[in-house]
C-alpha cells in the first residue's frame, strides 16, 4: 500500500496540533494554572506568565513537523514534487482525522484561517491550484537562493535514517514550520485570552466572597454571581448581585493602551437595568483591562455612564475592585481595610481554595 505523507505525522504532533481550553488544567496541571492567576490578580502580565507554555507547545510541535518531513521524505522519493497532489489527495478524505489535516495544511503553508481567506473556502479546484503555484515558488526560490547564497546540500540525520537537504526542501520544510507556528501562536492567544478571562474574573468574585451560580437553575440574589451573561443587546463576561436590585455587571479583556477604543465599546454597550428572576436589578458596570494609556480620558469617559475602569496592572487591583464595589452598592469585605501587601497575601491564600474548574 502506498505511503501517505499523513502516515508520519507522530503521536505527539497529533497531541499538540489541537486541544480544546478545558484540557488546559488537565494537560498542564491546576497549580500550574492556578499560579498564573494568582500572579495575574497581584498586578503581572498574563500574557508573559503564558508565554513559556505556548513555546513549549510550539518546540516541540516544530519539532514533531520536522520528524514528519523527514520520515516522509525517507519513505517518499521526491516528496516535494509530489506534495501538491498528495496532500490535496489526503485532504480530500474524509476519514484522516482533524489533527492529520492541520498537519497537511501546515505542509501546504497554509492555516484554517489562510485557507478562508486565501482559498475563500477548502474546495478541491482552489486548494490544487494553490498547490501547484506553491510548487512552482519553491522551485523559483530555490534557484533564487542557489544563485545568491550558493548550493546548499547536506544530510539530516534522525536516529539511523539519513536525509539529504537541499534549497528546495528546506524551504518547503520552513514554509511549513512557519504555518505552523502563526497557527498555533494565534489559538493559543485566542483559547488562553478566553481562558484566564473567566479564570481571573471568577476567582476575583470568589474571593470577595460571592457565590457562582447557575441563573436558569437559581433565583438565589443575596452575594452570588454567574459568568457570561448574553441577554439581547446587554452582554457581559459576569454579572454580581449583592442583594435583590442591586448588582454589577463586569467585563474583562487583555487590552493594552493602544486598544483604548475596543475598551470604550466596551463600556458603552451595558445598559442599567438587567431582569432576572422577576425582579429589575439596577446595575453598576466594571470594566477590567490590561492597562490603560497615561493621557487616556476612559475613566472619566465610564464614570460618565456610571462604570468604572480597573488595570490589572496595577499590583493592587483586586483589592480597587472590592472598593468600587463598597463605593457603588455598599459591599463591604475586610480586604479594603488592609495594607496593598496584606491585600497581596490575602489573594494568594484565598486563591488555594478557589475551584478553577467551575468556570471552564
Amino acid at each position: 500500500m502506498a505511503k501517505k505523507i499523513s502516515d508520519f505525522v507522530p503521536e505527539l504532533g497529533v497531541e499538540l496540533s489541537s486541544y480544546k481550553g478545558s484540557e488546559l488544567i488537565d494537560r498542564i496541571g491546576e497549580e500550574v494554572v492556578k499560579n498564573v492567576v494568582s500572579s495575574v490578580l497581584c498586578g503581572e502580565n498574563v500574557r508573559s506568565l503564558t508565554e513559556s507554555l505556548t513555546r513549549r507547545r510550539l518546540m516541540l510541535s516544530n519539532a514533531a513537523m520536522l520528524v514528519t518531513f523527514l520520515k516522509a521524505s525517507n519513505q517518499i522519493e521526491s516528496l516535494v514534487g509530489k506534495s501538491a497532489k498528495m496532500i490535496a489527495e489526503e485532504l480530500a478524505t474524509k476519514r484522516l482525522s482533524k489533527e492529520k489535516k492541520l498537519y497537511l495544511t501546515w505542509l501546504a503553508g497554509l492555516t484554517e484561517k489562510s485557507i478562508q481567506n486565501v482559498l475563500r473556502g477548502n474546495e478541491q479546484e482552489e486548494l490544487k491550484q494553490y498547490l501547484e503555484e506553491l510548487g512552482k515558488l519553491l522551485k523559483e526560490s530555490a534557484q533564487k537562493a542557489d544563485s545568491s547564497f550558493g548550493n546548499l546540500s547536506g544530510t539530516l540525520k534522525l536516529g539511523k535514517e539519513e536525509n539529504s537537504i537541499s534549497w528546495e526542501s528546506i524551504m518547503f520544510l520552513f514554509t511549513a514550520i512557519g504555518a505552523q507556528t502563526l497557527a498555533i501562536r494565534g489559538s493559543e492567544k485566542s483559547m488562553y485570552g478566553k481562558l484566564f478571562e473567566k479564570f481571573i474574573l471568577g476567582s476575583v468574585l470568589s474571593i470577595l466572597g460571592f457565590q457562582r451560580i447557575d441563573p436558569k437553575e437559581s433565583t438565589k440574589s443575596d452575594k452570588v454571581f454567574w459568568m457570561s451573561q448574553r441577554e439581547n443587546k446587554r452582554e457581559s463576561d459576569a454579572t454580581l448581585l449583592l442583594k435583590a436590585g442591586i448588582g454589577v455587571r463586569f467585563d474583562i479583556g487583555f487590552i493594552g493602551p493602544g486598544n483604548s477604543e475596543i475598551s470604550l465599546d466596551k463600556v458603552s454597550r451595558f445598559e442599567r437595568e438587567m431582569e432576572y428572576g422577576r425582579q429589575t436589578h439596577y446595575m453598576t458596570t466594571v470594566i477590567i483591562v490590561d492597562r490603560i494609556g497615561q493621557n487616556s480620558r476612559i475613566k472619566e469617559l465610564a464614570s460618565a455612564i456610571n462604570g468604572e475602569i480597573v488595570q490589572m496592572s496595577m499590583s493592587y487591583w483586586v483589592k480597587e475592585v472590592a472598593q468600587i464595589l463598597k463605593d457603588k452598592i455598599n459591599f463591604t469585605h475586610a480586604i479594603t481595610k488592609m495594607t496593598n501587601e496584606e491585600s497581596l497575601n490575602f489573594v494568594r491564600e484565598q486563591m488555594k481554595k478557589v475551584n478553577l474548574q467551575d468556570f471552564l
